[in-house]
């Protein structure tokens, strides 16, 4: 019952978040924090304090997750918020598959796009920096590799939230 509460909702958010952030590069707050404060008010109303704590658990890590990815400068506030609404609605567990799937989609999105445009090499170049130099910088910014520098490669990353998420109601929800 929960994940035909949760799935229509998210679908909504996810297709629309994904407009935007193909038309403009951002995701705005009216959007994605009104669907937050919604995730967390039905959570509560349908199933009490566990519901509320359940809720807040899917938002904190979909929020602290991108999060630690925004302060070093990968991804957008957009993409935090998104993931932190969408957490509000599926809960911690499915939070955390959807995350894997978004990352995976992500990935696939981002070597495609990468080979389309002619710079693979600079892509991998880029992530072996971000993984092995993170010791040397720790959470601090790369300033080549932000999205705050102008002539960085920018990929809008809600398409790749969208898919994942959708992926994960598949893996929870299997069809009978």
């Amino acid at each position: 019952m929960r994940s035909s509460i949760t799935l229509w909702p998210i679908v909504a958010l996810v297709a629309v978040a994904t407009f935007t952030d193909l038309r403009s590069r951002r995701i705005p707050n009216w959007l994605v924090l009104p669907f937050l404060a919604a995730g967390i008010a039905v959570s509560t109303w349908l199933h009490g304090w566990s519901g509320l704590g359940q809720s807040l658990l899917g938002m904190a890590l979909g929020g602290l997750l991108f999060g630690i990815l925004a302060v070093m400068g990968g991804m957008g506030g957009g993409d935090v918020k998104l993931c932190a609404a969408v957490g509000a609605w599926i809960w911690w567990h499915q939070t955390l598959l959807a995350l894997v799937l978004t990352g995976i989609t992500g990935g696939i999105m981002a070597l495609c796009w990468a080979a389309a445009g002619g710079f693979l090499g600079d892509l991998f170049r880029g992530a072996g920096s971000l993984i092995f130099d993170a010791g040397k910088r720790g959470l601090r910014q790369d300033p080549e590799m932000n999205l705050d520098n102008p002539l960085a490669r920018k990929m809008p990353y809600a398409p790749a939230i969208a898919i994942g998420t959708l992926i994960s109601f598949l893996a929870q929800y299997p069809a009978r």
